[in-house]
């Protein structure tokens, strides 16, 4: 994967459309929560706890190296973690290695786009890499 651009989980750039094809590539991407919202702040712990439940039993079933949960806030709320970090999680959700990396949504002014990529990029599988102190993603 040498060569890809920052933050880039596999060589080939998919299309939205494409999205049930990911798991044939071991990735995939689902939501909490399945309710649209315009921030984080609409959704309830109760809708929170519930996704984290259903999010977990997928996990378990597709058995993916890796999950990553977009956001503090549903991470914090939705598996009852309330004084977790973002970065790599001391515990496993469904066997996978589990990170917490910053919702990528505009009203997160906190992380810049060139921050995203180099965070995100942390995610992407690597045989040749163990965890270790930058997996704080710190921006």
């Amino acid at each position: 994967m040498a060569g890809d651009p920052p933050g880039r989980l596999h060589p080939r750039l998919f299309t939205p459309d494409e999205d049930r094809a990911l798991p044939a590539h071991g990735l995939g991407i689902t939501n909490v929560v399945a309710r649209p919202t315009r921030a984080a702040a609409e959704l309830t712990t109760d809708e929170l706890i519930e996704g984290a439940a259903t999010l977990a039993e997928l996990v378990t079933e597709y058995r993916p190296r890796a999950l990553a949960v977009l956001g503090i806030t549903a991470w914090r709320a939705g598996f009852d973690r309330p004084k977790a970090v973002m970065g790599l999680q001391p515990e496993r959700i469904g066997g996978a290695t589990t990170w917490v990396v910053p919702n990528p949504s505009g009203l997160n002014a906190h992380f810049q786009v060139a921050d995203l990529a180099r965070l995100y990029g942390r995610l992407r599988p690597r045989s040749d890499v163990e965890p270790s102190d930058e997996d704080d993603l710190d921006p």
